[in-house]
Formats: structure tokens, sequence, C-alpha cells
């Protein structure tokens, strides 16, 4: 039995974020194919993570910084390490080369956070971004040395994956698309859906630990929202995330129908219950799981190009996309208040989770591919020539620092 060990940046809290479901995704494709897994983390327990067990992963903690993990590692020796963003493979790549070489590495980017980081401070500085910009942000040199070490790097976005190859001139061979993994929308559960009567309210979900949502809502609290107002006086904007800080709570203004109701315990089911999501995000990366998520609840949405960047192909959105504030409070009021526009959005939904999302399209092709790169991993490591380099050099700096860094700590 192959033996999967995943190194993740925090415990998998599918209810507080789009990437803690992407994990069990992960984990779920895995173990289908027959694989043990091994969740390994040096977070600390939450009390919103899901419980491993179920799922049938054992969960280790390990430390940063300590050679007890080398002991760990050589001990479970397994056949494929998987690093959840760049982050843990630069804390622990270097420790899982040297102890298990022959050890197929994937890197889960989750998103580019060089490209989500470059856009913020260019949104910031109040300008367009440029790619131009990734070369100085700083972030994108370990991230990119991250993806070269390894030997193949899952995308969720094939943006990100068009910008790797012509900014960076990443090697395709190192890179593999592979998006949220969802089950098909069947025609009966289609059907059982709440109807447009049935709904009510606007609604925006999302952790505010992340940046880009932080700043969705302080746009739509402060700009987008007074301008639906104004057309639907009466109308009521719900605000679900998990971590609200005492700013985002600041912003709870009943009398304007502001309400900020903090974590969704039910997301769904709060997204299947409300008439349209609103999104509108200025800057990010990756594919967005909240827009995902009002796909499968059959809600329409609204959001922004960055919103829907790489989600739905050729596919019409279910909804509208504009970065027009006027123009966003428009069409959010016709999707609410035009049944017809609704049901086709609604539908518009439906097509792009099952022609692009669906699980079946991707899983037998992924095996195949991780089966062969296994059976020619040298080969495929010599013809990386620079990530071999910097393999080699991280094992001569990043080593000893994290030597030096654990015998300080004694």
């Amino acid at each position: 039995m192959q033996q999967l060990l995943i190194i993740g940046f925090v415990w998998p809290e599918p209810n507080s974020s789009a990437a803690g479901g992407r994990m069990l995704q992960l984990i779920s494709l895995f173990k289908e194919q027959g694989y043990s897994v091994i969740f390994a983390s040096p977070a600390q327990d939450s009390d919103f993570m899901v419980n491993l067990a179920e799922y049938g992963v054992d969960k280790q903690s390990i430390a940063l910084n300590c050679s007890s993990f080398d002991a760990f590692v050589k001990e479970l020796n397994p056949s494929v390490v998987l690093f959840d963003r760049f982050m843990m493979e630069e804390q622990f790549g270097w420790r899982v080369a040297e102890n298990c070489p022959n050890a197929l590495r994937l890197l889960d980017t989750e998103d580019l956070h060089c490209l989500r980081l470059a856009r913020q401070k260019a949104f910031k500085e109040n300008r367009l971004f440029q790619t131009s910009d990734l070369m100085v942000e700083g972030v994108a040199k370990r991230e990119i040395a991250s993806i070269l070490r390894c030997d193949l790097s899952l995308m969720i976005s094939e943006f990100e994956i068009e910008l790797l190859t012509t900014t960076f001139k990443i090697d395709k061979a190192l890179l593999y698309y592979l998006p949220f993994l969802l089950e098909p929308i069947t025609n009966s559960a289609f059907e059982k859906l709440p109807s447009f009567e049935e709904r009510e309210d606007f609604v925006f979900v999302g952790n505010f630990l992340h940046e880009p949502n932080w700043n969705a809502v302080q746009y739509l609290k402060e700009t987008i929202w007074p301008l639906i107002r104004k057309q639907l006086p009466e109308a009521v904007m719900n605000i679900y995330g998990a971590y609200p800080s005492q700013k985002v709570l600041q912003l709870h203004q009943p009398k304007e129908g502001f309400l900020i109701k903090g974590r969704a315990t039910k997301a769904q089911e709060v997204v299947s219950n409300s008439r349209v999501v609103l999104a509108p995000l200025r800057f990010g990366a990756g594919v967005k799981g909240k827009l995902i998520e009002a796909m499968q609840c059959g809600t329409p949405s609204v959001t922004t190009t960055i919103g829907a960047e790489s989600m739905h192909g050729d596919l019409p959105w279910n909804g509208f996309i504009t970065d027009n504030p006027q123009v966003f409070a428009d069409e959010a009021v016709q999707l609410y208040n035009d049944k017809k526009s609704w049901l086709e959005a609604q539908y518009n939904g439906l097509v792009i989770v099952n022609q692009r999302y669906s699980n079946a399209m991707f899983v037998e092709d992924f095996n195949k591919y991780i089966l062969a790169l296994q059976a020619n991993l040298q080969q495929h490591r010599l013809s990386n020539f620079i990530g071999t380099m910097l393999q080699h050099h991280t094992l001569s700096s990043t080593k000893y620092m994290s030597r030096w860094i654990e015998a300080k700590n004694k």
C-alpha cells in the first residue's frame, strides 16, 4: 500500500475556508486510490478543525526546526509527500529530500500567493497591476523556488498555469491542473433547491483572515450597498465569515440592512436560502470557493473579473461580472427582482459545475499521471536542472539555518 504524507500549514477547517474543503477533496482522491494517509502539521489544534480520524486519516503533530521530524519521516518512509502551500515546502522539503529521496514531492499551491500579494500592493497604491510587479514581489522568489524544487505542483487556476509558464518560464511538466473536485449536480438535486420565491436577501460568505474578503466587505458597505439600497430600500445584506475581527463587527448596521452574522455553521444552507451572492473582490488569486458554493446552491452571483478569473472558461457566468460599482449594483438588483434573469443565471451555474469541476473528469487521469511520474522519477528530476540546483543550495543553506535555530532553542 502506498503512503501519502500531507504536511499541512493548518489543520483542515472546511467550514472556515475553501482551502479546508480543497484539502479534504485531495485526501478523498488519494484514499479512493488505496493510499494510507497521514496528515502532519506544526499548527495548534483549533476548535473548528475536522476530526481526521472520521476520514480514515492519521493525525501527527510535528515541530518546526526540529530533527524529530527527520526520525519521523524516515521511519514512515512515505511514497508521496504533499506540501500544503509553499511555506511548508520551505520548512520541511529539504528534510523530506534528505531522509526520503525516493518520495514523490507534490506541492498544493492553493493559489499563487505572490500573485495575490502583488495585486494587493498595486490596489493599495491605486494603480493597475502588471505582471512585471511579480518580478519585484519578494514572496515570488520564495514561491517559484518552491515550485521548482518539487516534482509536481497542483494548480487550481488555468490562468496561473499560463502566468507561471510565460512570465516565470516554468516547465509545464512541473505543473498539473487539478481544480475543485465536485460531485455533479443531478437534475433531481437541482429541482429540490429552494425556488426564487422561497429565497430572500443578498449574502456574502468569506473567511475574514483572508485580506481580499475583508476588503470586499468594506467595498460592499461603503460603495456598493448604498447604491443597491437606493433601488431596494428594504433589502438586507447578510455577511458571514469565520474569524471576524472587531473592525469587521463594527460594520454591523441593522438600520442600513447591513448585517454581520459571523461564522456560518451551515454555509450551504445559508447560501441556498439567499437569492443573490455578492462578491466584489478587488484583488486575489486562485479560484473562489464562495462562488463555486453559490453555483452548487443554485444561487446566482455578481462578482468582478478577479472573482470570476479562471472559473468558467467559455461558459456564461451564473449571474454577472463587472468592475463598475454602479453596474454591479444595477445587476445585483436585476437578479434580485427579475425571475427570468435569475433562472438563467442559476442554470448557468449548474452547467459550470458539471462541465468544469466534475471529479470524474480528473480522478483517473491524475492517478495515471502520478503512477507514471513515480515510474520515471529519476529522469523527471534530471530534466529539472534548476529545481535540482535549488534543492542542492537549500540543503546547504536552509538546513544549517534550521540546525542553528534548533540548537539555539535548546
